[in-house]
């Protein structure tokens, strides 16, 4: 097995594995190790079933809770990430965020595998909240080393929300999202958190899911969640990532944001994806 750190300021490509076999607990260890150290692993040409994708998946904890997507038929834990050709509706995950960080116990982790690849666009986007943290302006990490975010899903998977029952832009939406009044729950978590594993400080989480600041007015909440926003996005700590057929890539909610980035109308994109919790 072989890490190949991307030039970029996180993600490396592992080479040198079958994901389609069981893999020893050496593999596994060497794997969650270049996980921690680079938060983003890239698996080119891996001929996976849902068996398989299942299976990789639980070497590194239990499977998430997916409140607010239909699972596919085949397996219960596994979502399609998906976009017909003639779909008009607005893409989905545009905006930068960690996966589900709205709940108690989020998900550590997310797996991706690349199945229908448009030849252009649809490209995913991470950005290294560690790095984010550590070169965060001394203005700006004053106002908010201390501050505990108030987390909801009410934004995307309430009624009226992004992708609500109320909003007319999506009809003809080809991904089986739920939606629910259990979206405006909400959850506090501290802005500025510990990596649950190597204890590295990482900024979690941005407006994508985070409503306000318990510390902070509305007002200046939503001040400071633009200025993050635009901080946490930065050119400096973004690795762009290309699909390709047979593609995995696993990465670390703990540690990065990423979102999704369109360019590819005309044509079909499919892949499917599991979360990751953490062992009990």
């Amino acid at each position: 097995m072989k890490v190949n750190p991307k030039d970029a300021p996180c993600g490396a490509e592992i080479t040198g594995v079958d994901l389609s076999c069981e893999l020893s607990a050496e593999q596994v260890t060497a794997i969650r190790q270049a996980w921690l150290q680079y938060h983003v692993l890239v698996f080119p040409e891996q001929d996976l079933n849902v068996d398989d994708l299942a299976r990789y998946s639980l070497y590194f904890g239990t499977f998430g809770d997916d409140p607010f997507f239909n699972p596919i038929e085949t397996h219960p834990n596994i979502a399609a990430i998906r976009r017909d050709a003639n779909e008009k509706t607005s893409l989905f995950a545009e905006n930068w965020h960690t996966d589900w960080s709205f709940q108690p116990k989020p998900p550590i982790g997310t797996c991706l595998y690349g199945i229908t690849i448009p030849p252009q666009g649809g490209d995913t986007l991470f950005a290294n909240q560690h790095k984010a943290y550590d070169e965060l302006p001394i203005d700006l990490k004053e106002k908010i080393e201390n501050l505990k975010a108030v987390h909801s899903a009410a934004s995307g998977y309430s009624p009226d929300g992004i992708y609500g029952e109320d909003n007319d832009s999506n009809a003809g939406r080809s991904m089986d999202i739920l939606i629910s009044e259990e979206a405006r729950r909400t959850q506090s978590h501290p802005l500025i958190r510990p990596h649950t594993e190597t204890g590295r400080p990482a900024i979690y989480s941005t407006a994508g899911y985070i409503e306000r600041f318990e510390e902070l007015g509305e007002e200046e909440s939503k001040k400071l969640l633009r200025d993050l926003y635009r901080y946490q996005g930065s050119a400096q700590f973004v690795y762009r990532h290309k699909w390709q057929p047979n593609m995995l890539v696993m990465w670390d909610n703990r540690s990065v944001l990423h979102k999704a980035t369109g360019g590819y109308d005309g044509f079909d994109r499919l892949l499917y994806r599991t979360t990751i919790s953490e062992f009990d």
